[in-house]
């Protein structure tokens, strides 16, 4: 903070003289300090998903590569490089990212295309490129490119946003191509959240509400025709609704995870103790991680995790809220409501409550691409934080 010697002088009703009041304007104190809860929170909720993640990997990891620490080990990794990635991030003037943003835009549309014509298939989809001994999805880098790139052209053209050529055609254009591409790896999960991302960023930019009944009929329809011909998709949506029915097929992965659930209780079985990890709940260590943070903590210790996610989530739009710019304001809140779409549907699909697909829990499932990713969409909410509204501080003009 400046001394009061460096501070102009007032007069006597406490304003500035006329002549220095020129002379004087608010800048962004670019030494800011983070945003300690927000930080907390997700250095808390890292830790816990790494070592939830161990306890929940350990038998596959000796199944599938005989070092019960070999899932533990790499996502312990990838969480210190990400927490390293996300404070190096937050000091960077997020500014910055406005004049790059189509550039990362085209790049991830780049990736999705390698994708679709040299990706790695596994588990019915298309969706990740091999690089020596690491994969990553480009849809992840895609969701953010999504954020950036809306936020960018919205603070440009905020005084527009009521005219077709400036609220819709852009968007749905990106959006158009976003989505098919990443339905091409079979993604679903992928295209929801991209459209949905998209249609949060184009409300908070101050599209009228006719274009987002006339985009969710088009949605629906895309939506229908796409569970018709995709055969894997639909045998999810019946076994969802009816997991019974065909309990050693389709319907096996959300029966063991109720199970799981249920066989908690209240207090949990402790931690270590489940049993549906045991090779009976399929990527219980990756997208199904939480029916064991369910089975080990019960109903108690899944609240409190639940309950750190909420206050992170709040947390995110307060920041979004005191941002300094418009740039920043929509770039903090699309990245918090990809987190939180990120974690309803996770649970969502685990409870049962949507048909299962392809949804990590953020912080908690394995997966170097995805943690980087969410950390370092961390470290640009932490980069909005250190120039909101209550950074800024009376400097005196050089000029």
């Amino acid at each position: 903070m400046q001394n009061s010697a460096s501070m102009p002088a007032l007069d006597r009703e406490g304003h500035l003289p006329r002549q220095q009041e020129q002379k004087t304007k608010l800048i962004p104190d670019e030494r800011g300090l983070l945003d300690v809860p927000f930080l907390v929170l997700t250095v808390l909720l890292v830790t816990i998903g790494v070592i939830m993640m161990f306890s929940a990997s350990y038998a596959r990891a000796y199944a599938d590569k005989h070092n019960s620490t070999y899932y533990f080990a790499r996502q312990a990794v990838f969480a210190l490089v990400g927490i390293g990635i996300m404070l190096f991030v937050s000091r960077i003037n997020y500014q910055i990212w406005r004049g790059v943003s189509m550039i990362i835009l085209a790049g991830s549309v780049f990736l999705l295309i390698l994708v679709a014509l040299f990706g790695t298939d596994g588990y019915g989809a298309k969706r990740w490129i091999q690089i020596g001994i690491f994969s990553f999805q480009p849809s992840e880098v895609a969701k953010l490119a999504i954020i950036m790139a809306f936020a960018s052209m919205m603070s440009v053209y905020r005084d527009k946003m009521q005219t077709v050529r400036y609220c819709i055609l852009p968007y749905a254009a990106i959006l158009v191509v976003i989505c098919g591409l990443t339905a091409l790896e079979r993604h679903f999960s992928g295209v929801l959240i991209i459209l949905a991302l998209g249609a949060t960023m184009m409300f908070l930019g101050g599209v009228e509400m006719k274009w987002f009944l006339i985009g969710g009929a088009l949605v629906g329809a895309f939506a229908a025709i796409y569970l018709a011909t995709m055969g894997y998709a639909s045998a999810r949506v019946t076994a969802w609704r009816d997991p019974a029915s065909d309990p050693t097929g389709d319907g096996y992965q959300i029966l063991q995870s109720l199970y799981a659930i249920g066989s908690g209780g209240l207090m949990g079985l402790g931690f270590g103790r489940s049993r549906q990890k045991y090779l009976y709940l399929p990527f219980e260590h990756n997208d199904y991680i939480f029916p064991i943070v369910c089975e080990e903590l019960g109903y108690i210790g899944a609240m409190a995790v639940l309950i750190l996610f909420a206050m992170l989530i709040i947390r995110g739009y307060w920041i979004a809220m005191h941002a300094r710019d418009r740039f920043g304001a929509l770039l903090a809140a699309g990245i918090t409501t990809h987190l939180a779409l990120q974690t309803f549907l996770n649970i969502a699909v685990v409870t049962n409550f949507l048909p299962a697909t392809g949804i990590s829990l953020p912080f908690f499932s394995y997966g170097g691409t995805a943690l980087l990713m969410q950390l370092f969409e961390v470290g640009l909410i932490l980069s909005v934080s250190r120039q909101n509204d209550n950074n800024f501080l009376y400097q005196k003009s050089v000029s």
